[in-house]
């Protein structure tokens, strides 16, 4: 199969040892890409709930995936979450290509990225981890029962429910808690003079743009493998949001804001932005490659066709 070639890929929030992790699906994204480097953003493997009893054979295959993806040359950062933060133990690691850390900052086309988990900011952790932890019990029985719903609704041709998403979306305190978490990290990124910052940890997947009185940054989440099924790329100066529901299925590229862009302004995102390009190269490349004809409707139809 042939892979896509981006320069960045992050994933987070696989929790692979547990019941609700997706690791079939990652496993086919992880062979549909090939990405420079690789960005774990945390809880990859749920720690908090390992068991010896449940750790099938797909879950292994992640892992040896990421390895293997290493061993070709891809940069692997493993950066630490809460569900593993037994590997905090081992930050500044290295091994071969793959590196664990707390947090990472990476310089991209003259922009800064600051990337880290997020957990930071949940304070339930900070000062009630057994609570915490009996939450993501519970949050584990919620995926578990609806797997069975859905699996129900699958049986009777209905559309799949997600019963995680109703209560997030439902309960005021948990749409707050959301829409703190990503002020502050923008806040803070605004404030440390970054451009992107990039979070999981809250299953939201995200792309937008904060604003206050100190600048401008863009936040980013890269969303989960157990609900969601997201994961963020950067390639050609932008980021995009994978949504494997329906990206798997589409064109080799498959980003909306390049199919908007003109040819000038795609070289333009590969070059440095700021050289001129000849005012005559979509005829160059017209003679290059022939003219593509235009799709007509039914209605735009002359008498002559």
């Amino acid at each position: 199969m042939k892979k896509r070639k981006i320069e960045i890929a992050v994933v987070s929030d696989v929790h692979l040892g547990t019941y609700g992790s997706h690791a079939d699906e990652l496993i086919a994204y992880l062979n549909s890409i090939q990405p420079k480097k690789l960005i774990l953003n945390g809880d990859i493997i749920d720690i908090w709930q390992f068991s010896k009893r449940y750790f099938p054979a797909s879950h292994l295959k992640v892992l040896k995936k990421i390895i293997g993806m290493a061993s070709n040359g891809t940069e692997v950062y493993y950066i630490t979450g809460n569900h593993d933060e037994m590997l905090r133990k081992f930050s500044d690691t290295s091994m071969g290509n793959i590196k664990i850390v707390n947090k990472l900052v990476l310089e991209l086309d003259g922009k800064k990225a600051w990337i880290f988990h997020g957990d930071v900011f949940d304070i339930s952790i900070q000062n009630a981890k057994w609570l915490s932890k009996l939450g993501g019990h519970g949050y584990n029985l919620l995926i578990l029962t609806n797997s069975f719903v859905n699996w129900c609704l699958a049986k009777m041709g209905k559309e799949k429910y997600s019963l995680s998403k109703r209560i997030k979306n439902s309960v005021k305190s948990a749409v707050k808690y959301i829409h703190n978490f990503e002020k502050t990290a923008a806040d803070l990124a605004i404030e440390n003079h970054y451009d992107y910052v990039v979070c999981g940890h809250i299953h939201q997947p995200k792309k937008e743009y904060y604003e206050n009185k100190n600048g401008r940054c863009l936040y980013l989440n890269s969303g989960d493998w157990v609900e969601n099924l997201t994961a963020l790329e950067y390639s050609l100066k932008r980021w995009r949001i994978y949504h494997y529901s329906h990206d798997r299925l589409s064109p080799f590229f498959a980003d909306e804001d390049l199919k908007e862009m003109n040819m000038n302004e795609l070289i333009a995102s590969i070059t440095n932005g700021n050289e001129e390009l000849p005012t005559d190269f979509s005829n160059i490349i017209s003679e290059d490659l022939g003219e593509v004809p235009k799709i007509r409707s039914e209605n735009e139809k002359t008498l002559d066709d």
